[in-house]
């Protein structure tokens, strides 16, 4: 998708701010960073690399859930998705290697991601994703990623919107902490991980272009320590 002016960041921050005080967050400090400066541009990842990495989502938590390594794998080399695999993700999928709570934790993951995409309706911090059996692909009958991707027709949401729900995330993934933290109540039923992983997808799938942004990284390259 081509590149655009991202929106006012003093303006996005001010209307994500006043959402934080709706949900009765504690607000971060004025010295909290914008996630992009003014004249800075906005794209998303191409759709087919966007595609990629939730199909890749999907098949870890069906890893988590039960399906055999060898099918799992099998999928992703008929589909050609090997290469969208990091090395983390394969040693899992393929012999149960790393933090299985941390990959089924994935699923709010993908649900920034299928957001993204356009088939996925909300993204609402004080619920759980909605069911995505519909959304991904149909594994239990082999459905082939070429044919979910042409059932699905994805329609990506502008970078414009992406951008001001990245920086709606990065505010409450600091709140949700900050709450944690101090024993507080939160509002709905996710936690930090699961706001930190939504924070995960839509900074992974958001492009950001200016004189202090780094280029896009990979996956396991996102950090969210900020």
């Amino acid at each position: 998708m081509a590149e655009v002016l991202a929106p006012d960041p003093v303006a996005t921050r001010l209307a994500n701010l006043a959402e934080l005080q709706r949900l009765g967050l504690p607000l971060p400090p004025e010295t909290f960073p914008f996630v992009w400066e003014p004249g800075d541009l906005v794209s998303l990842r191409p759709t087919r690399e966007i595609e990629a990495r939730a199909a890749v989502l999907a098949i870890i938590l069906e890893r988590c859930f039960g399906m055999p390594p060898e099918i799992a794998l099998a999928w992703l080399d008929d589909n050609r998705l090997n290469d969208e695999v990091t090395d983390f993700e394969f040693d899992f999928i393929k012999g149960d290697v790393g933090d299985h709570h941390a990959f089924a934790l994935h699923l709010d993951a993908l649900a920034a991601l299928t957001w993204v995409l356009g088939i996925g309706r909300r993204l609402d911090p004080t619920s759980p994703p909605e069911p995505h059996g519909p959304l991904l692909p149909d594994f239990a009958t082999g459905e082939s990623f070429a044919h979910w991707r042409g059932r699905m027709l994805p329609a990506p949401r502008e970078p414009e919107l992406v951008a001001a729900v990245l920086d709606l995330y990065y505010c409450l993934d600091w709140a949700f902490l900050t709450v944690e933290s101090a024993g507080g109540d939160r509002p709905g039923v996710l936690g930090s991980a699961s706001i930190g992983q939504r924070r995960w997808g839509l900074e992974w799938a958001t492009v950001l272009s200016g004189p202090y942004q780094d280029p896009p990284g990979g996956w396991e390259e996102i950090d969210l320590s900020t």
